[in-house]
């Protein structure tokens, strides 16, 4: 005899198990009978059948107008001609623009520079002062403040800072201080930050 293989043999055991459910258990308890209902006549339930398959019917047809994917074509028809390529390249580019302005408006940059004097008998206080206000530009302002650190041999030098906007440059700030030629010796911009 050839062997069986075992998915065979649980199919057969599931079908057994399947025809008890259907049977009933043997030796299971059977339930208590039930108090006969009275029977209603069968002209009433007629009617009420038709009306379960009228209400079916209006539900399929109202099943059958239902657009899954919301293309409704009446729709369409009423809204306005959408705008070209070209339009929504230009809306967009605006767009674009826009907001690139509002960023650059917003973005500042923080430097820190170092002035050095020709002479140690000069005043950097008042050298500082007159620096931040001749220098002035749209968009840069100036530190509240200064330090004074020392170079060598007595010899200090100014380290203050400024805010300048996206249309400024530090060059040109740098320039404008190395014009005071009789009193500046050397700029240098000892660092930048993007804030």
């Amino acid at each position: 005899m050839a062997a069986v293989p075992s998915y065979d043999l649980a199919i057969d055991e599931l079908s057994m198990a399947l025809s008890y459910i259907g049977k009933g258990f043997v030796g299971a308890p059977t339930p208590a009978p039930a108090a006969k209902a009275t029977p209603q006549p069968k002209k009433e339930a007629a009617p009420k059948k038709e009306q379960k398959k009228e209400t079916k019917k209006k539900e399929e047809e109202d099943d059958d107008d239902f657009d899954v994917f919301g293309d409704d074509e009446e729709e369409g028809k009423e809204e306005e001609p959408k705008e070209s390529r070209a339009e929504m390249l230009a809306r967009l580019k605006k767009e674009a623009e826009e907001r690139t302005a509002r960023k650059e408006a917003k973005q500042r940059t923080l430097v820190a520079i170092e002035i050095k004097p020709w002479s140690m008998e000069q005043d950097l206080m008042e050298l500082w002062k007159k620096i931040t206000t001749t220098v002035k530009q749209d968009g840069l302002k100036w530190g509240e403040n200064c330090t004074l650190a020392d170079v060598a041999f007595g010899i200090k030098k100014i380290q203050t800072t400024f805010v300048m906007g996206v249309n400024n440059s530090s060059d040109d700030v740098q320039e404008a201080i190395e014009a005071l030629e009789d009193e500046v010796q050397s700029v240098e911009i000892t660092s930048m930050n993007v804030l």
